[in-house]
């Protein structure tokens, strides 16, 4: 995410007939409209690593994996299509169990994800763990996990909801340990997630052995 491009207090029909004809992707918080940066090979590698090891676990499930050109919807329920209040977001990887509930006939806007996983970005990390969560649990019902997996150490966080609607964190940080998706029966195991990413303490041992 990047400084906005256009000016404030556009409105999500604004925002909507914009991005519906941009070859870019935007996210729009509150009537503000922000261009999505481009990803690190880290970033990529991991994202589709994620998305391989899901898609092959979830294959013949009522769940699938969606990548990061599906928008997600988390605000206030739309009344008036002029109205500047919500989050469209992208988030890096969904997954959708059951019939996707959409936005409008356009079926471009996801209102009803399961799963979440965000691959943490310096520039975004802070509004991903904080904002960016907030709005996911409080406008999301359907939301039973959010995942973040960072890109400069082996690392995955996760939280689950609760039957009582509180969220519980639990962290993986071993390469030979996995994290269990119950809701969707899934497990996601470290050594495939960071297959090809190297962290800057292992490109210092390997330029030291050289030396």
């Amino acid at each position: 995410m990047s400084m906005p491009q256009t000016q404030p207090c556009s409105t999500v029909e604004e925002y909507l007939a914009l991005e519906r004809q941009s070859e870019e992707r935007h996210e729009y918080i509150d009537g503000q409209i922000y261009a999505m940066a481009g990803e690190s090979n880290e970033h990529a590698d991991i994202s589709v690593n994620l998305v391989r090891e899901l898609s092959l676990q979830l294959k013949g499930t009522p769940c699938r994996v969606w990548t990061k050109d599906s928008k997600v919807l988390s605000g206030p329920a739309i009344r008036s299509y002029k109205s500047i209040k919500g989050l469209f977001s992208y988030p890096d990887i969904v997954v959708v169990c059951g019939e996707p509930r959409f936005l409008d006939d356009h079926r471009d806007v996801l209102l009803n994800p399961t799963v979440i996983i965000e691959v943490l970005s310096p520039s975004t990390e802070s509004f991903d763990r904080g904002e960016k969560f907030w709005r996911y649990r409080t406008h999301l019902a359907s939301l039973t996990d959010y995942v973040q997996v960072s890109q400069a150490l082996p690392l995955i966080e996760h939280f689950r909801r609760q039957s009582n609607d509180e969220w519980v964190l639990s962290t993986v940080s071993d390469m030979t340990g996995s994290l269990h998706l119950a809701s969707i029966n899934c497990t996601l195991r470290m050594s495939e997630v960071y297959d090809r990413v190297s962290f800057p303490e292992e490109e210092a041992a390997e330029t030291s052995s050289s030396e």
